[in-house]
C-alpha cells in the first residue's frame, strides 16, 4: 500500500521523455516507448568484432586486435537516445539504470554458452572513489541476473591510468591501454570469461582487458556491451 500510494501521489517518470510510467513498471528508469526508439546492431556484420558493415578481405576495425580477444557483440547503437541513458549510468549517479540498459542487452544479444561468467571492466580508484561505483559492474550484475549467468568481480584491476581516447585513431587506442589491466593475485584459472563494457568504440579496452585474462589462464576470452559508437573515419 504505501508504494501504491507513493506511485499514486508522486508517480514515476521516464529519465528520457518524462512520461508517467505505469504502476507495474515504477522501478523502471526508462519507459519502453523510448527503450523501443534505441536503435538495434543488426547483421551483417564481422564474425569477430560484430561491425555491421561489408567486408572485403580482413576486417579493418579487429585486424590489429591480439588474439585473446574473441567475438565481440553490442545491443544497440550509440544514438542520442541510448548515449543519454548511458551518461545517466556513467555520470549521472543512477546506478539502478543497469537494470534498463541489460534488459534491452538481453534481447538482442545471444547469452554465453554454459559455463561463462561475467567479468566488469574495472574502473581506476581515483574513478571508482569519486563515482562511488563501476558502472560496468552494475551493468554485468544485472545482465547476469538477466541471463542467470554468474558474475566474476574483482578478477581484474586496472593498474594504470589512461589518457582519454576521444581523439585516438584504433592503433593509438591499443597503444594507450596497452598492459593497463591484470589479472589479481595473477591467476584466475581455467575459465569461460566474457567481458562487460557499456561502450564499444574500437575495442581497444577489451583488448587490453582480455590479454590480462589470458595471462591469467582464461582459455575462452568473449565481450559484449550495451551500446556501439558509430567508428570515425580515422584514414
Amino acid at each position: 500500500m504505501p508504494d501504491a500510494l507513493a506511485q499514486l501521489f508522486l508517480p514515476a517518470e521516464c529519465l528520457l521523455c518524462g512520461s508517467v510510467l505505469p504502476f507495474v513498471r515504477c522501478d523502471d528508469i526508462v519507459c519502453a516507448v523510448c527503450r523501443h526508439r534505441w536503435r538495434p546492431v543488426r547483421p551483417p556484420w564481422c564474425g569477430r568484432c560484430g561491425q555491421p558493415e561489408p567486408h572485403f578481405g580482413s576486417c579493418r576495425l579487429c585486424r590489429e586486435w591480439p588474439a585473446e580477444l574473441g567475438q565481440v557483440r553490442s545491443a544497440v547503437w550509440l544514438d542520442a537516445p541510448a548515449r543519454r541513458a548511458v551518461h545517466a549510468l556513467k555520470y549521472g549517479g543512477l546506478p539502478r539504470i543497469a537494470a534498463d540498459l541489460a534488459a534491452v542487452m538481453a534481447k538482442h544479444v545471444a547469452p554465453p554458452e554454459p559455463g561463462a561468467c561475467l567479468v566488469p571492466i574495472p574502473l581506476a580508484p581515483h574513478r571508482l572513489r569519486r563515482r562511488g561505483y563501476n558502472q560496468s559492474e552494475a551493468l554485468a550484475r544485472a545482465l547476469g541476473a538477466a541471463w542467470g549467468v554468474p558474475v566474476r568481480v574483482g578478477v581484474l584491476e586496472r593498474i594504470r591510468e589512461t589518457a582519454t581516447q576521444t581523439t585516438l585513431t584504433p592503433a593509438a587506442r591499443l597503444a594507450n591501454v596497452a598492459g593497463a589491466f591484470r589479472a589479481r593475485n595473477g591467476k584466475i584459472g581455467m575459465r569461460n570469461e566474457v567481458l562487460v563494457d557499456d561502450v564499444f568504440t574500437t575495442g581497444a579496452t577489451l583488448a587490453a582487458a582480455a590479454q590480462a585474462l589470458a595471462r591469467g589462464g582464461a582459455t575462452r576470452i568473449a565481450a559484449v556491451t550495451f551500446g556501439r559508437a558509430v567508428i570515425p573515419d580515422f584514414t
